[in-house]
């Protein structure tokens, strides 16, 4: 009896060969979900903002919340918010037709802008440290008021998108009323910030910052 020696043949289906076990994750195509138009304008009358003078935002943001307690207004606080309204109104105003300059020894002095020139508020310290040459420079002129209006209706803008002054004059507004709170101040905001680049202005007043020209 031969014992014969028995060739071993190797199925190629039955090689254990790992099997690929990727899965393929379906890509998620970014949502590119572009503001919409109300959202954009939200966020350039909240920029606008900036264009007014920071004492005169910082005191809104302040005295707003205790004059209205909260939103929550009676006869009183509602007679005091409308002036402290009015008072800063005026002072955005009158903001705009200030302006200031770095003497020679570097110190800064504001002024009010006339039509001969710069009204400068402590003179004789300025004339002391160094005037500029010429003040007839600072003299007042179109744009001056043009942006004082403007800076009244931003301010106006902002304070219709503050909870507490809206929750101080309309406690329950209607729906008609509702949407003119929601559109008035956004058109106010697109308005001036368009009137803005066409009227710039090189005046840097009380409130404003201040470069070296």
């Amino acid at each position: 009896m031969s014992l014969r020696e028995r060739r071993v043949t190797s199925n190629p289906d039955s090689n254990n060969t790992p099997e690929s076990s990727e899965t393929l994750i379906p890509s998620k195509t970014p949502s590119n979900v572009s503001p919409s138009f109300y959202q954009r304008a939200l966020q350039t009358t909240a920029h606008l903002s900036n264009l007014l003078p920071t004492g005169t935002l910082l005191a809104f943001q302040l005295l707003t919340p205790i004059a209205t307690n909260n939103g929550s207004c009676d006869a009183v606080t509602r007679s005091m918010t409308s002036i402290i309204l009015i008072v800063l109104g005026l002072s955005c105003f009158l903001a705009c037709f200030t302006d200031s300059f770095k003497a020679t020894d570097g110190q800064v002095y504001y002024g009010f802008a006339t039509r001969k020139g710069l009204f400068v508020f402590d003179y004789p310290a300025a004339s002391a440290s160094g005037l500029p040459g010429d003040l007839s420079k600072y003299r007042l002129n179109f744009i001056d008021v043009i942006h004082a209006v403007l800076s009244v209706l931003v301010f106006v803008a902002v304070a219709l998108r503050d909870k507490n002054v809206v929750g101080c004059f309309y406690p329950a507004p209607e729906k008609e009323t509702q949407e003119v709170l929601d559109i008035v101040p956004v058109s106010i905001g697109l308005i001036c910030s368009l009137l803005f680049m066409i009227f710039p202005t090189r005046r840097h007043g009380i409130g404003f910052p201040v470069t070296s020209d």
